[in-house]
Order: C-alpha cells, then structure tokens, then sequence
C-alpha cells in the first residue's frame, strides 16, 4: 500500500470499550480472541501491511492490561487513556489531541525529541473488535479516499439484519453519504435501511481534528458519536465517500456467540487459503489452524485437527486424524496420528502415534518411530530410533537406531531433583525397563527384560537387574483351596501324573536364570 500512498498515514483503534455483552469479568473484550491473535492483534495484523506513520490505540477499560498486550504484540504503537468513555468520537479527540503533542510531519515531537512523526494526511479509524477485516479492503478505502479528495470515505457494508448498526444515507443520487444515523436515533424509514457503517473511516486529518471538537452528546445515548462527523462535513458541502466490503470482513464482535461466529469465519479463510496453496484438508469443518501457523504443499490434514501457535509442518506430512499440535515445528513426509504435541521438534520421514504425547523440549530426529501410548518430554531422540509403545521417556538422549522395550519408564525425578539418562546408539533394551537417573547405557548394549537399571552399562554389555525367579510348587491349592484357581492348578497337575499328589511340593529350582529378554523391534 505504502508505494501508492501520497500522504501522512495515522491509524487510531478504537479499543476502550468495557464489552459487557461478552460476561467477563477477567479478560477486557478487544483481548478475547481466535486462531492465535486476540481481536485487537487481528486488526493491527490487518493495518499493518498498510505501513502506517503511526498506530494510536485508545485503550479504557482494564487498560493496564490492554496496554501490556498492546506492549506485547505491537511495541511500536501509542496507547491513548480514554478515562471515560464518552462515545467514539470522544475517543478520536482525545486521541488525535495527544498525538498533536507529538508534533505535524517534519516537526519533532514536543514529548519525544527523536520519535518521527505523522499528524495531518489521512487518518484511518476502525474497531479493535472488527477481527475479519482484510488489508485489502483497508488498501482499496485509502486509495479511493485521496483518488476523490473527499473529506471522509467510509468503508459500509450492506446486510440482512442492521440492528444495532448505523444505517447509512445517501444523497439523493446515491453518488455519496448525506449522514449516519445511530440504530437508537432512527426513525421508521431510516431502520429499513440495510446498508450499514462498519466504523471504519479515512479522514482528512485537518478537517477531522476541527469537526470532532464540535460534536455534541445531544443525542439518545449521550455521545459524542464519530458518524455525527459526517453530518458536519455534508453540512458544510464537503464531500463524503463510501466503498463496500462483504459483512463478513466487517463483523464486529460484541459477545460470544459473534466471536464463534467470526472464528468460524476466519478459520475458513485461513483454510482456503492454504488449500489453494496446495495443502489438502479432508474436513474443513473439523480442521482448526491458527493464523501463525505455516503450512508447506502437499501437507494433507485430517479431520479434528487443531494447529496452533508457530506450528510448522513440512511438505508430504501428514497431521491427524485428531491431532492438537501446537508451537511445534515438523518435518517433511513425517505422519502423526491422534498426538498431541506442545513446543516439540519432529523430523523428516518420522512416525508418531497413535495416541501419542510429546511434550515440550522433545526432539526427534529423522526417522523416528513412537507409538502407542508413548509419553515423551525434554528428550533428544536419534536418527532411526523406535521408542514402541507403553512407554514414557523423560529428561532423556538416546542415541541412533535404538530400539526401547515395551513398558519401559526413564525415571528422572528423585522427588527433589530431575536427572538425566542416556541410552547410546544401536541399543537394544528389554520390555518393562525401569532406567533410574542418573544413569547411562553404552552403545550397542543390551538390557534383559523386567530389568531395573541403576547403574551404568557398558558398551556391548548385556545387563541383567531382576530378581532370581523362585516356584513355589502347590501353593495355589494350599492357600488358596476351593477357588477356581486351585481346581484348574488340581485338575492340570492330576491329567499331567495322575498318580502324583497333587500338592506335593517341589523343591526350589537351582538352575540360574534365563538371560533371556524381550525387545520390540
């Protein structure tokens, strides 16, 4: 937009409000949101492209808030207290009078020697709750407005249902605006009207600051409204303009059935969007993708997915279904099935899941495998490695082309402190491990199965860390006669030997214990 811009640009949002239809008493309305940006973070990601001289936010109610999320997500623009709300155009003075003390174009700033500024020119003033506003349709109200010269251009919308809504009048032969008027100050014949402001407007800066010092609260709510402006300006034979956008780049919200509603909507753009740019999405309905989340083509997302956050996904991957990834970065041909993934790092050709949880700090190199009902957290996992199933690894770094046994758990927490284990390259461990940190286990070592490792194991070593098995012959029909288990053992030992008693006991085996194990491929 900025190469097409002849004059100064300052941007004023309208963010004070207290929001009461939205019922809550902890979060202001403009910081409730949708796909990863509250509504005052999608309007400034809408003006931003516009390249703004300078962005003032009119912040009142929770404003200590409103101002840190401001601080938050865009550094750079002017908080304005509007200590109380007297109407929109209350706002806009007090706004256009504090950037005054800032200075015009090419003087410097009486409160800020070194702050550029940007007064005169055009001013654009829009909702902080109008999250489906588009830059394109922001870029096409500033270019008609200085292609006309008009005093003001509004950007309207025409739709079934305007209550609530300022109804827009035209002139007589429709070429411009006569006036607004307030849903409240209608009459009959103004009501039917559908075409409706969607209080975005580009002034002429100069004309703006003398008009909204003459507004007056004579009205039925008792405020000063920014439309009255218009009247003004028509008044004095100025003209004023207007362009039309969809209304459902113009919604507001005003509670919460209106922000699904503009959820919905933005999530199906966001879809669109991507789907064109080559990713395939089998269920929109059910696919959720937050607007900082980048997708690479050919990425195929399932249904009940949900990307959320910096989430990347690389190209050939497949997401879902019902998945929940969020701030997580992943590869290329990788396939994640029924996982949830907070701040993980997955390589390329790499399988998860099903059923699968990666918290933060995991990373899994290329041509991993997890599977079923494996837990991960703060692990290094190497190229080729198979972590099964019924597994949780914690605090880990397991080298290449190892393989985990079934059941196996990285015990890293002592109660006080988290330890560290590591499991070196072409491992094989046994099912049921217990690896109690700190504690290694060398290159191409081997863990028997049921094993609990506490101490380090050589490379090439077999570790074996159980108990001596020990039978008990007759025991079931001694202690426990009469139940089920004791006729089975009865009738199993007299079809075995008839002739034997069958509680006679057996003295304890002296043979030494298999060093057999069971590993997962």
């Amino acid at each position: 937009m900025s190469e097409h811009r002849r004059q100064p640009l300052t941007v004023v949002v309208l963010a004070a409000g207290e929001g009461t239809r939205m019922k809550s008493a902890a979060t202001p309305k403009v910081l409730h949101g949708f796909a990863g940006r509250s509504l005052l973070g999608h309007v400034l990601a809408a003006v931003d492209p516009l390249e703004p001289d300078r962005t003032a936010v009119v912040v009142g109610h929770r404003r200590e808030a409103v101002t840190s999320h401001l601080h938050d997500i865009a550094p750079s623009a002017i908080p304005v207290v509007q200590a109380e709300q007297h109407g929109t155009g209350h706002a806009v003075r007090i706004a256009l009078s504090h950037l005054a003390e800032l200075g015009r174009p090419g003087e410097q700033s009486r409160t800020d020697p070194g702050r550029p500024t940007a007064s005169g020119g055009t001013v654009l003033v829009l909702p902080g709750d109008a999250p489906l506003l588009t830059s394109a349709a922001l870029s096409h109200l500033l270019i008609e407005h200085e292609r006309t010269g008009a005093a003001a251009t509004m950007l309207n919308s025409v739709v079934d249902d305007p209550t609530g809504y300022g109804r827009v009048i035209r002139t007589a032969d429709g070429s411009g605006v006569s006036r607004v008027v307030e849903h409240a100050d209608a009459d009959a014949d103004e009501l039917a009207v559908r075409e409706v402001s969607a209080l975005v407007y580009a002034f002429d800066a100069d004309l703006l600051a003398d008009a909204v010092n003459r507004l007056s609260r004579a009205n039925a709510q008792g405020e000063e409204y920014l439309p009255d402006v218009i009247g003004i300006f028509v008044a004095e034979g100025r003209t004023v303009g207007a362009t039309l956008a969809p209304a459902a780049e113009t919604a507001g919200v005003n509670d919460r059935v209106q922000l699904a509603y503009a959820h919905r909507t933005y999530n199906q753009r966001l879809l669109e969007q991507h789907m064109r740019n080559g990713v395939t999405v089998l269920d929109p309905a059910t696919t959720w993708v937050d607007a900082t989340v980048s997708l690479a083509p050919d990425v195929v997302l399932k249904p009940n997915v949900q990307l959320e956050g910096a989430t990347s996904v690389g190209g050939g991957s497949a997401i879902g279904p019902d998945s929940t990834i969020t701030d997580s970065r992943i590869g290329s041909h990788s396939v994640l099935q029924r996982v949830v993934a907070h701040h993980a790092e997955v390589g390329s050709g790499v399988t998860v899941g099903p059923y699968a949880y990666l918290r933060p700090g995991t990373v899994l190199a290329d041509r991993v495998h997890v599977g079923t009902y494996v837990e991960t957290k703060n692990a290094d996992v190497g190229t080729g490695t198979k972590i099964p199933h019924l597994t949780y690894v914690g605090d880990a770094t397991i080298g290449e082309h190892t393989n985990i046994g079934a059941a196996s758990v990285f015990v890293n927490y002592d109660g006080v402190n988290k330890h560290h284990t590591v499991i070196g390259s072409h491992a094989r461990t046994g099912a049921d491990n217990m690896f109690v940190a700190p504690v290694t286990v060398g290159d191409g070592a081997y863990t028997a199965a049921g094993s609990v490792i506490i101490d380090d194991v050589p490379p090439g070593a077999m570790a074996v860390a159980r108990a001596k098995q020990r039978n008990v012959a007759g025991w079931v029909q001694r202690r426990r006669a009469g139940t089920p288990a004791a006729d089975a053992a009865t009738a199993a030992a007299t079809e075995a030997s008839p002739a034997a008693p069958a509680t006679a006991p057996e003295p304890p085996s002296d043979r030494p214990t298999t060093d057999r194990f069971t590993a997962n491929p």
